[in-house]
């Protein structure tokens, strides 16, 4: 028996500090809960691979006004939040803001402009999130609204930000993002005043890759 528990807390231990699994449990209650720090031995629990565990309890529907806190701002369109019991990466949907070099590498024009203008808006503040699914390094791709204001658009809009050129979700209505984007190119806003000599963050990655 003493083995037992012993095997199981040790299965845990390493499922969480070395892969950074959530677990989740249905209680005698018929409540679920979920945790990505620790799980209950004398629960049936299973197991997902945190991004799909947090993608599954960000599209529940119960939780759709879901106020979460921003932690941290990376770059132009990609924070890092709290809420639902959970800490994780969100990748701002629809838009692809200028690189900051990886690890002392040559970050493009307007990429800490880019961050310090997201960071006014949400650093440290509430926000509700609209989500489009898992995107690339297992961040959560979603829209990000402080009331009624959409953050992603704002970044568009203010020359901070492009359309992105990659794949798209197709429940995602961009017609709004293209609108923002034309207008700040044509008031050369942002980064929009660096005319011809402009790279898109898609074209400044391929220039430039993490090494």
């Amino acid at each position: 028996m003493i083995k037992t528990f012993v095997k199981v807390f040790l299965l845990l231990f390493l499922s969480l500090f070395l892969y950074g699994n959530i677990y989740f449990w249905t209680d005698e209650n018929g409540t679920k809960h979920f945790s990505n720090t620790t799980a209950p031995l004398d629960e049936a629990v299973e197991e997902l691979t945190e991004s799909r565990a947090v993608l599954q309890k960000l599209t529940a529907v119960k939780n759709n006004h879901q106020v979460f806190k921003v932690l941290k701002v990376f770059d132009g369109d990609t924070i890092k939040v709290s809420g639902l019991d959970l800490i994780f990466k969100i990748r701002l949907v629809g838009i692809d803001s200028p690189e900051i070099g990886f690890k002392g590498q040559k970050s493009q024009p307007f990429s800490q402009k880019a961050k310090q203008y997201l960071a006014g808006l949400v650093d440290n503040k509430n926000i509700t999130l609209k989500s489009y699914g898992i995107g690339g390094y297992n961040r959560q791709l979603a829209e990000v609204f402080i009331g009624n204001k959409n953050v992603n658009i704002a970044m568009v809009r203010a020359g901070l930000a492009e359309v992105y050129k990659g794949r798209r979700p197709k429940n995602l209505d961009f017609q709004a993002y293209i609108t923002e984007e034309s207008k700040a190119r044509q008031s050369r806003k942002g980064m929009w005043i660096q005319k011809a000599s402009y790279k898109s963050p898609k074209q400044w990655r391929k220039e430039h890759p993490r090494k």
